[in-house]
């Protein structure tokens, strides 16, 4: 029988770092012309709202397929469901319904471009914003790389405090609010911006040199949380998935710029075949947009960890 999962069955997993390496796998998939994931796909029923498919994987012979679809309807309960079949034995592995699976994926990604993209040496984080995908961020660069120091910023107190203590408590190590957006990026290295804002959260001249920013919020011509100014400091600028860039309606936000222009795939840059950044004090930028596809890689890795736990207290 397929497994059926819960967000109660992800928080018995190290999730974070199964997803991080399931978004290195899909990475080499992309290089080496495996990897399925096409745009997103949406279908509206107005004026409720609609269904999103995300529809993918990796094929070939060991190869995983399935789907994630959430609504877009605004209810209270914001469940997904992702389903995972494998290519080799033709069958349903499992299907996962819950709320965190979608946001611990897109995290990893970020995780991922920030372990290919930062220097060396980034040991201090900055994030803009509170919600879900904020935290999943942080939690993914905490994975891929030792901090020195987190601090965070949001306009909302209450949430801020919240999210300070519930980090604190899940990195264990002191995450510190800050002031400002501007005070919280003075002197990190990396910095996520994971917001809900249609206008820039964020200036370039607040930056130190050779930061790397990963931009997770609104990217459209429309509104976005990143300015221009960021976008033409940075000397490398990714995404990973140049497909869904080139399906956002409204257009992305670097859509005819010669930023736009010169951004590059994140697996180009995981693979070798493009340097992982400059020398110097030059800024990178990541620009994540959600690869389709990698929901069911994710999936696919957690049903396996879910049976190898359940095996292991069996044999105890």
């Amino acid at each position: 029988m397929p497994l059926l999962l819960t967000d109660t069955d992800l928080a018995r997993l190290p999730t974070m770092q199964i997803a991080i390496a399931a978004i290195e796998e899909a990475m080499a998939a992309r290089t080496a012309g495996t990897m399925v994931a096409p745009p997103r796909h949406s279908v509206p029923f107005a004026p409720q709202g609609g269904l999103t498919f995300t529809i993918g994987g990796r094929s070939g012979g060991d190869g995983i397929a399935g789907f994630r679809v959430y609504d877009t309807f605004g209810g209270e309960v914001e469940d997904q469901l992702v389903a995972a079949w494998s290519i080799e034995t033709k069958r349903l592995l499992g299907v996962y319904v819950g709320r965190t699976l979608g946001d611990i994926r897109t995290g990893a990604i970020g995780g991922v471009a920030v372990r290919h993209l930062c220097s060396a040496d980034a040991d201090s984080v900055a994030v803009i914003g509170t919600g879900a995908q904020a935290r999943t961020q942080l939690a993914a660069v905490a994975a891929v790389r030792p901090l020195r120091a987190i601090q965070v910023f949001g306009r909302n107190p209450a949430r801020l405090e919240a999210f300070v203590a519930e980090m604190s408590a899940e990195l264990k190590q002191p995450v510190t609010a800050a002031s400002s957006a501007r005070a919280a990026v003075a002197e990190a290295a990396i910095v996520i911006c994971a917001t809900t804002s249609s206008t820039p959260v964020l200036e370039a001249g607040w930056l130190r040199p050779g930061a790397h920013i990963n931009t997770v919020g609104p990217k459209s011509v429309t509104g976005h949380e990143l300015g221009l100014d960021v976008a033409e400091r940075a000397v490398t600028i990714a995404t990973d998935s140049p497909d869904q860039v080139r399906a956002y309606d409204p257009p992305f936000f670097l859509d005819g710029t010669s930023m736009g222009a010169r951004m590059i795939d994140l697996a180009d840059i995981v693979s070798g075949k493009v340097k992982p950044r400059p020398q110097g004090d030059e800024m990178t930028l990541f620009c994540s947009t959600g690869l389709a596809g990698t929901e069911a890689l994710v999936a696919a890795r957690v049903f396996a960890a879910h049976l190898a736990r359940g095996k292991a207290q069996t044999d105890r």
